[in-house]
Order: structure tokens, then sequence, then C-alpha cells
């Protein structure tokens, strides 16, 4: 909770003075809070420490949690609400309610929403950097490269490579609106292929990596591919924002930061892409 500096005494609070109910635990709120435990610039930490309750109820806590888990698993947004009486339920989040923790001193309402996943089309320097920048921005990557010739020589085996198509991987698991798809091969042939598929599903971000010559270039192939004009309007290219970028690793950090304004904007909006002419 704190790096290591409560939660000893966090420990032995429980055990002595746990109950059956929910309890809120504050620290940092006296001068010998602030002493003894030494909190980080004058800072507070209020925690709820949630039983799982006697042996007879835990089932039902384990459920719960099941629930919770499954929900997520589903890719919806979920809330929790919990009373300090002891109530705690599962239910629908408002439609723009954002990720996070509301406390009114008797009731708390946690707000979940599910995980955004990132397909990288293309195994090269640019994916390597954008893989690494964007799993320690909290997405969860999977870099896609069905070429032999790319897929063999890839030296970076804590990036695993999925030699699926990505059309194919866009079709089973990279089409709701918490996912994005990034072409960064620079080969038609595969790029294409990815973002016929995305720009016809309900991802919230979907970029290519190229000049705008080669943008342009791209969306007249996409058009004469059958592509709407309404779904190529959702292609964010050249992909990124205007840094200006010239190295792989500029050119990532370019794209991870354009990811994580519009996964803010996704988060506190939730508003999914509207139903698109290709589907």
């Amino acid at each position: 909770m704190s790096g290591g500096c409560l939660e000893e005494d966090l420990l032995r609070r429980t055990v002595a003075e746990g109950t059956d109910y929910p309890v809120v635990v504050d620290y940092g709120i006296t001068d010998g809070d602030r002493d003894n435990f030494r909190l980080p610039c004058g800072g507070r930490i209020r925690l709820l420490v949630e039983p799982l309750g006697t042996a007879s109820s835990v089932s039902g806590a384990l459920e719960h949690v099941r629930q919770l888990a499954e929900s997520l698993r589903s890719r919806q947004p979920v809330a929790r609400r919990v009373s300090l009486q002891g109530v705690v339920e599962l239910e629908l989040p408002e439609p723009a309610a954002q990720p996070g923790i509301v406390f009114n001193g008797e009731e708390l309402l946690q707000t979940l929403q599910p995980e955004c996943r990132l397909l990288l089309i293309g195994a090269g320097e640019v994916a390597r950097y954008v893989a690494e920048f964007a799993t320690a921005a909290d997405f969860t990557v999977t870099l896609c490269e069905p070429r032999e010739a790319f897929s063999s020589g890839w030296g970076y085996p804590h990036l695993p490579l999925d030699r699926r198509l990505p059309d194919d991987l866009v079709a089973e698991c990279f089409n709701d609106s918490w996912c994005g798809v990034l072409a960064l091969a620079h080969d038609p042939r595969i790029d294409d292929m990815g973002l016929l598929a995305a720009l016809q599903s309900s991802a919230f971000y979907v970029g290519a990596m190229g000049s705008k010559r080669t943008s342009d270039a791209r969306r007249e192939r996409l058009l004469s591919l059958g592509l709407g004009e309404a779904d190529l309007q959702r292609l964010r290219a050249p992909i990124g924002i205007n840094i200006p970028s010239k190295t792989p690793a500029e050119i990532a950090i370019s794209v991870v930061a354009d990811l994580i304004a519009a996964r803010h904007h996704l988060r506190i909006t939730h508003e999914p892409c509207a139903s698109h002419s290709g589907k």
C-alpha cells in the first residue's frame, strides 16, 4: 500500500480489530502518524478494508470477486458498491462514469473498466519501442508479425510475436472499444489487411506509420478495397503527435503519447465508435 511503511501496522490492526463489516482506516491524519509512518510530502492514505466474512459467507464473497473478474474478462465496465454495513453489490456504471473511487462516508462506489489492448502490426525497431513504452504506460500489448523473414530474426524474446494474420487477430480479440490497432510494418501486404479490419470495428484507436505522402497513398488503397469514407476518417495517419520525431524511439514516444491522450478521452467519455458501414 505504501512501499512498506505502514503494512505491518495495517496487518496488526486488522487482526486485532477485525470485524465482519468493511472499515475505513486512515493514515497521516495526526502528527504521530506522520512521524511513525513517514508518508511522503505530508501525505494521507485512506483505506477501505473489506473482510471476506465468516466461514459461512466466504463463498458469497468469492462469488462476488468471480463475477467482477468475469465482467472485466468479457470487456464490460462494472461498478462495485460497498456500504459500511456490509452490503456489497455489482452494477452497471453510468454511461459517462470515469474509473476511480467515490466515497461519501457511508458508501463507496468503485468503477472499473477493461484493460486497453494494443495490437502492433510489424516487428521492427519502432514496434519494439512502442511495445516497451506502452507496456510501461499500462497498455496490454500484442505484437503481430506473420512474415517469416522478420519473425525469425526477432531479437527481443521479452516481446513475443503472434504469427497469425492481423485481420484474424482483429476479428478475434482486438475489435471492441477498448482496443487499439497500430500498423507499423511499412508493408501494405499486412498493414492494409489489419487496417481494413480495424477501421470496420469499434477499436478506439487505429493508426498507421508513414509520411503524409505514404498516408495519402494508403487512404487511396483502402478506398479502392471497399472501405467507406466515414470509416476511413477514423485513421490516424501519420501516426503520433507532431513533436517532430525522427528516430525509432522518438517516433514511439509520439505514438504512445497520442495513445495515452486517446485512452484518457475514452475513459472519461466511454463513447464506443458508432456502427460502421463495413460491418
